[in-house]
């Protein structure tokens, strides 16, 4: 049996917002699997249990806290895209930016031709670079 390592991003009430909104964002994107809390179990009933969340060839296991937490994401982790074109790789900015953060707005920084460093509303942190 082969081990299985994916990214895995835990929200608090907000998991399936999130999936959606990168659904949206992505065009090879998409939820291949959700399941939800029912009455009287761990997390608010209709809220997700487990999710996976594909964007091109990558898996990402996505869930909705059962427990409130004071910790959230951190940009030390994120998530690498490479994009095919300028198009993509605009698009893609200026949607996860909108209500995020530009941590390296897009540019040239001696990497890549383009590249920028964004935290979405979400918190998630997203590198972004043009291949």
């Amino acid at each position: 049996m082969q081990t299985t390592v994916r990214p895995f991003l835990m929200f608090q009430g907000r998991a399936e917002e999130a999936m959606e909104f990168y659904v949206d964002l992505f065009d090879d994107a998409a939820i291949t699997e959700i399941v939800r809390y029912g009455a009287g179990q761990l997390g608010a009933e209709g809220s997700v249990m487990r999710a996976v969340l594909e964007i091109g060839d990558l898996a990402i296991m996505c869930i909705d806290s059962p427990v409130k937490h004071a910790f959230t994401f951190t940009p030390a982790s994120s998530l690498y895209v490479e994009c095919p074109s300028e198009a993509v790789l605009e698009h893609v900015y200026e949607g996860l930016t909108e209500g995020g953060k530009k941590l390296m707005p897009l540019d040239d920084y001696g990497v890549s031709r383009k590249f920028a460093w964004v935290t979405d509303r979400f918190g998630v942190s997203w590198q972004l670079n043009l291949a």
